[in-house]
């Protein structure tokens, strides 16, 4: 149709996304490629099948990643086939008894042997056959990843003992072969056509594919073949040792989709929910299932004293929690947590200020009673002391130290007193100056930390290490509860200058499964984990979870995750498709293709931060 300027009124625009969809596309036909629209493809043929054949051996081939896969099964009269098949067998044994060597004598037997277990399949058995037809049409966006696709078919099919031939000069009939508004191409069905029992067709037919099925647990997502994945976070069974789960992807790939899709499922099933939430996501999916909505950024309910002693999860053989003499009891631990804590907020700390700070906090928790051997299960957050009450102390200290300092020496509990007033007395007091408040009893937490934002690098990373010892203390408390903490933009806890502060979540990590409680590390990648600075504690968190869940990514993220986890160059392009909902997961030892096709119901718990 042809339309004239005159006849398109002033002020009006032609949609151009209505006349692309209602315009046909192009098509190109080649020698050994062909243009649809702006995809290239390639058609190829089957043209021999091995006479022993797989269960599902027809869905590796109607399953490769880029193609679209074609097979036509057309019954046949099996009377005149076993009469072909009767004089085949005999035509073999004899060139089996005349053979002169050894190699011609064993194929000739193998083929004489496999037509005899045919003829008693369709004469005794009743088995019907027929000729099988099949193509594949490769196809890509770019000339690059259709030579790849085509590699991969070529090799899916040498894998299973399949002869397949790029049908060249015959693309547009090939073309015709595959798609569904055109009739069966002769030419191509006689290149391609081959005599096959019904059996081996229903064996190796697309849906043998039975996804993941743990008998127990909840619906996860869809694997690469469609089949449907029920899994049990929590099944203990060969290389499936524990619970965590690693979430990397860029940003828009369904990350935070895919969290509250197992954080929902995992309520329903019982497990009790904690979020660190630095984005403000999952305020409104804790709200719906009638959580416990917590402000851990300044909040008067989400309070933490930092010298309430907690229990602190560690390795018999670390040597970051070591026995200095004082025993291992819980305050001699918690010094060591505290030197931790006090370095991630004053980096500029040097030995020996650390070394005075260490002596007075042994000496403040002497006057509140709190000595080496003292149990602190049978305390109560009243009987702690506080920072203005360790700034007190400093500063009645340093008083003492300048009135009998000489001229040239430092007065250590001067500026120690001078460092920490702001969290005793200034912009920091509020998030821990005082008696801890933060209590959450509910099924669902959520811990919002988006109000630290705004703060500097050294105050949230300080906030953060003491939410995760928080977390901690809830996950270990009932070694019959499950739990499950969500470490949402896990790179925020990192300190390259204080690798120390992934010990403590190293540590976690590898105590969570004695405590039937479970760690998901969501990060936009895994080289945040394993610069040359954190690499000695942050390599576990990446290696050790059971279940990794690996969305797009590109650049330097794709390449290290590649020889991170070995992947192959079908989990590489996966990857560095980055469509999104589709995901490399590893369960175990097992690599699957996933897609999160997250039922309707459920989106209505997530809410509209992120997610959707």
């Amino acid at each position: 149709m042809n339309l004239k300027k005159s006849n398109i009124r002033k002020g009006e625009e032609i949609n151009n996304a209505l006349l692309n969809a209602v315009s046909p596309v192009g098509l190109f036909f080649g020698r050994n490629r062909m243009e649809v629209g702006e995809n290239v493809g390639r058609v190829y043929g089957i043209i021999h099948y091995p006479m022993d054949i797989a269960y599902g051996w027809l869905s590796k081939l109607t399953n490769i990643p880029g193609t679209i896969a074609s097979f036509v099964f057309t019954p046949m009269e099996s009377g005149e086939f076993i009469e072909a098949l009767n004089k085949n067998i005999s035509r073999h044994r004899a060139i089996e008894k005349e053979a002169q060597d050894a190699l011609t004598r064993d194929r000739a037997k193998k083929a004489a042997d496999d037509g005899e277990k045919l003829m008693i399949q369709i004469d005794q058995h009743g088995e019907a056959v027929g000729t099988l037809s099949m193509s594949i049409l490769a196809i890509s966006p770019e000339e690059e990843k259709l030579t790849k696709v085509c590699r991969k078919t070529t090799s899916s099919c040498l894998a299973s003992k399949i002869k397949v031939r790029m049908l060249t000069d015959l693309q547009k009939n090939g073309f015709r072969q595959i798609s569904p508004f055109y009739t069966i191409d002769q030419d191509v069905q006689q290149i391609t056509e081959r005599i096959a029992p019904l059996s081996a067709v229903a064996g190796g037919f697309p849906n043998a594919s039975s996804g993941l099925n743990d008998e127990s647990g909840f619906y996860m997502a869809v694997d690469g073949a469609g089949g449907l994945m029920f899994l049990n976070l929590w099944l203990r069974k060969n290389d499936r040792t524990c619970s965590d789960i690693l979430v990397t992807g860029i940003k828009g790939q369904g990350k935070s989709t895919a969290v509250k899709h197992i954080a929902l499922n995992e309520y329903m099933l019982g497990t009790r929910i904690i979020f660190i939430d630095p984005e403000a996501e999952y305020g409104e999916e804790c709200r719906k299932l009638q959580g416990d909505w917590i402000n851990a950024g300044g909040g008067i309910g989400g309070r933490i004293n930092p010298l309430q002693i907690a229990a602190i999860p560690r390795e018999e053989n670390d040597k970051v929690y070591t026995d200095e003499g004082n025993g291992m009891g819980d305050l001699a631990l918690y010094i060591k947590h505290l030197e931790i804590f006090f370095s991630l907020y004053l980096p500029s700390l040097t030995d020996m200020d650390r070394a005075v700070l260490k002596d007075s906090l042994i000496e403040l928790y002497n006057q509140f009673r709190i000595y080496w051997t003292t149990d602190i299960s049978k305390l109560c957050p009243e009987d702690f002391p506080i920072l203005s009450d360790l700034y007190n102390l400093l500063k009645s200290k340093a008083d003492k130290e300048e009135a009998v300092r000489k001229d040239g020496d430092v007065n250590y509990y001067k500026k120690l007193s001078l460092l920490l007033k702001d969290a005793a007395e200034g912009a920091d007091s509020i998030l821990w100056n005082g008696k801890t408040t933060l209590h959450a009893e509910s099924r669902c937490v959520c811990l919002d930390t988006s109000a630290l934002q705004g703060s500097s690098d050294n105050v949230k990373r300080a906030q953060y290490f003491l939410i995760n010892s928080w977390t901690w203390q809830q996950m270990s408390r009932d070694r019959t509860e499950r739990v499950m903490t969500f470490y949402d933009e896990a790179y925020l806890m990192i300190d390259p200058n204080i690798p120390q502060s992934l010990v403590f979540l190293r540590n976690c990590m590898k105590r969570s499964r004695k405590y039937e409680a479970a760690m998901v590390i969501i990060s936009h990648s895994v080289n945040d984990f394993l610069s040359p600075e954190v690499k000695m504690y942050g390599q576990a968190l990446v290696d050790e979870p059971c279940y990794k869940i690996m969305f797009g990514t590109d650049g330097k993220n794709l390449m290290e995750t590649k020889e991170l986890y070995n992947l192959t160059n079908a989990e590489e392009n996966l990857l560095s498709s980055k469509q999104k909902k589709h995901a490399l997961m590893m369960i175990g030892n097992k690599r699957m293709h996933v897609k999160f096709d997250i039922p309707e119901y459920e989106l209505e718990y997530f809410g509209k931060a992120g997610g959707r």
